[in-house]
């Protein structure tokens, strides 16, 4: 594998005046990258994945879901992988809570961070909650007030904020209104997800613009259209510092087949070097580990970046 230090290319050009010094990278290949997996993926393998993302500098790293294992049988050990991770320290681990028998799962399990999923439109909350789209607020309010009268902290990602594969476009207001819910219920964050990845620039810059302010958003895009990084990089000149990826581009979506992968957290790392902004993150460890993982998946890497280093 060639490492960018012998490729002799710069790593740090001059910043642009509009973009943030700082990114925080909220890696969610743990999670989101494995769900959609056909072969379960064995406990051990996780454990030394996250542990693998930890030790390339990635600050914030998705672990598991407690979702129930008829529907995502890849994370049905949620439970054992949080009582046997290694921690490391200034590392945050948050886990994906559906509702209050998750959010139980996850105090007994000492989780200090947790995640709500919520839809911006009727059909996907139906087909991914069994709720309809206003009672999918009423299942998670519950979960917020007790998650954060319990010292948690707790995120709300919306997905289908660019596109839904059964309504087609989705109104920019209608985004703005679901977002603005879950951020008045106590989420410190909202992460706007393109889930099928039909997003384009001006599209996201059009969502972003509607929100009253911008720092406490967050994107997730998919690179269906390979559109993820220009998106990416329309989100950050707005004035967002947080991207969700994945490592070596892992993900989809099991509710929505439209879905393929999320933005590859290489691709991502290399992007931000380029552009001189800060992520802390290792781009050859992150490709030596994303590498790794291929190989127990039984398939190359998707990321380009990955693909290019190491010329698979």
């Amino acid at each position: 594998m060639v490492s960018v230090r012998e490729l002799g290319l710069p790593q740090r050009e001059a910043s642009r005046a509009e973009l943030p010094e700082r990114v925080t990278i909220w890696e969610v290949g743990a999670r989101d990258g494995l769900q959609n997996e056909q072969a379960i993926v064995g406990l051990d393998t996780k454990l030394e994945f996250l542990d693998r993302l930890a030790a390339a500098g990635l600050g914030t790293l998705e672990a598991t879901s407690f979702v129930h294992p008829k529907w995502v049988p890849q994370l049905a050990d949620a439970d054992d992988l949080l009582a046997k991770l290694e921690r490391r320290e200034g590392v945050r681990y948050p886990v994906l809570v559906p509702n209050e028998r998750g959010l139980d799962r996850a105090l007994a399990l000492g989780v200090e961070s947790i995640a709500i999923f919520g839809s911006a439109t009727e059909t996907f909350a139906r087909k991914n909650l069994n709720r309809s789209f206003d009672e999918q607020f009423a299942m998670f309010e519950p979960v917020v007030r007790r998650a954060r009268h319990e010292g948690l902290q707790v995120r709300g990602y919306l997905s289908m904020c660019f596109g839904d594969p059964w309504e087609g476009a989705v109104p920019v207001d209608q985004v703005v209104a679901a977002g603005r819910r879950l951020l008045d219920m106590g989420c410190f964050q909202l992460s706007l997800g393109d889930t099928i990845g039909v997003a384009t620039p001006g599209h996201v810059e059009a969502v972003l613009a509607a929100f009253p302010e911008v720092d406490s958003l967050a994107v997730h895009f998919h690179d269906t259209y390979g559109q993820a990084l220009s998106n990416t990089l329309a989100a950050l000149r707005c004035g967002v510092t947080t991207v969700d990826s994945s490592a070596g581009g892992l993900g989809g979506c099991p509710y929505a087949k439209a879905a393929t992968g999320n933005l590859a957290t290489e691709d991502l790392v290399w992007m931000l070097d380029g552009v001189g902004v800060e992520h802390g993150a290792d781009l050859d460890s992150l490709v030596s580990t994303s590498v790794w993982m291929a190989e127990r998946l039984g398939r190359p890497s998707p990321s380009r970046v990955v693909k290019a280093l190491t010329g698979s």
